[in-house]
Formats: C-alpha cells, sequence, structure tokens
C-alpha cells in the first residue's frame, strides 16, 4: 500500500511540474484568454455603454492587459476577444470603446472595430 501511495504522490507532482511548466511556456498558444481580457476591462464597462469620464481603473485595466500581451500571438488572443463582444455591441458603444486607448493614454495595436481582421494584428 505504501507503494502505490508513493507512486500517487509522484503521479501528481509529475503532473504538477508540467502543467507549470505549460503555463509559463509560449509555444505559439495564446497565454491570454477572453476571461483575462474580461476581468482586466471590465472598469470600463460604464463608460463603453453610458460615455462620460474613463474611470482610472479603466485605464489602469488596459494598461495590464497591453503589458500582459507581450507576444504577437496574445494580441491576436486580446483582439479575437474584443472583436466577439463587438459583434454584440451597438455604434455608439463601438464609438466609446474606440476612445478608450486614446482617453487612457494608450495604443492598440488593432483598432477597436467588428470588422478587425485580428490574424494581421503584429
Amino acid at each position: 500500500m505504501a507503494n502505490s501511495s508513493g507512486l500517487l504522490k509522484l503521479g501528481t507532482l509529475v503532473i504538477f511540474v508540467s502543467m507549470l511548466i505549460m503555463s509559463f511556456s509560449h509555444g505559439g498558444q495564446a497565454q491570454i484568454s477572453c476571461d483575462t481580457v474580461d476581468n482586466d476591462l471590465f472598469p470600463c464597462l460604464s463608460f463603453v455603454l453610458n460615455g462620460g469620464k474613463v474611470a482610472p481603473a479603466c485605464c489602469s485595466g488596459i494598461k495590464t492587459l497591453l503589458s500582459l500581451a507581450k507576444t504577437q500571438t496574445d494580441r491576436q488572443s486580446v483582439c479575437s476577444c474584443l472583436k466577439s463582444v463587438a459583434q454584440s455591441a451597438t455604434n455608439g458603444q463601438l464609438k466609446n470603446a474606440a476612445q478608450i486607448p486614446h482617453l487612457c493614454g494608450v495604443n492598440l495595436p488593432f483598432q477597436i472595430s467588428r470588422n478587425i481582421d485580428c490574424s494581421k494584428v503584429k
């Protein structure tokens, strides 16, 4: 019984280490999920829906997201997430969303729109 317990612990450790290594590798796969994009940009929702003044937390969120998007794959992933949300947004909401990078003093490597080709984002 002790041997099977030891093997179980070793197997669990190997799986954990493998998952940890995969989470840090950039093997061409997107490291930024749409959940991350949503969480970082949630403070921007009020501005997108109502206009007005951009919350400091919104600017902080977009800056955090940009700092995470280090690879082209990451930037394309962020683009795809935003494009997906843009599909259901009104024209006014899209106009507000497109203003956020400028109002926060950041440059996105793409324009927020329904028609962006995320595969061309560098």
